[in-house]
């Protein structure tokens, strides 16, 4: 279990896979001085509902994984994210698409991806 820490005080637990993903997309749109808000499920040992930050270039975040490897990224799952991450709603966890069913499927003119259920949310804690 990684972690995710926003502005010092906003702590989240992801797994390394997805943390990874995350860094990668939110620190490309960082880069491009974008800014857009972040959504998660909270764990319902912590009351459950949502938390949303706005991420922007000038506040802290930190991705501390919890493992020594990098692993590797799935296209299809950063193009899925960045899509959400560029929309309206902004990023927000989704379960990693199947590269093959994906390749499998006829061409779409618009992507819909799928919120994770509560029961595989993210960890998150306010410290």
């Amino acid at each position: 279990m990684g972690k995710f820490i926003y502005d010092g005080n906003i702590k989240v637990d992801f797994e390394d896979r997805l943390l990874a993903h995350l860094q990668a997309v939110i620190m490309a749109k960082v880069r491009r001085g974008e800014s857009f808000p972040f959504t998660w499920k909270d764990d319902i040992s912590i009351g459950g509902g949502r938390t949303t930050v706005y991420i922007h270039p000038n506040v802290s975040m930190v991705f501390k994984y919890h493992g020594s490897r990098n692993p590797q990224l799935s296209s299809t799952w950063l193009h899925a994210l960045t899509y959400n991450a560029n929309s309206g709603r902004g990023l927000y966890v989704i379960p990693e698409p199947d590269d093959v069913a994906v390749r499998e499927q006829p061409h779409r003119a618009e992507m819909v991806f799928r919120e994770v259920p509560n029961d595989q949310a993210p960890m998150a804690s306010r410290s």
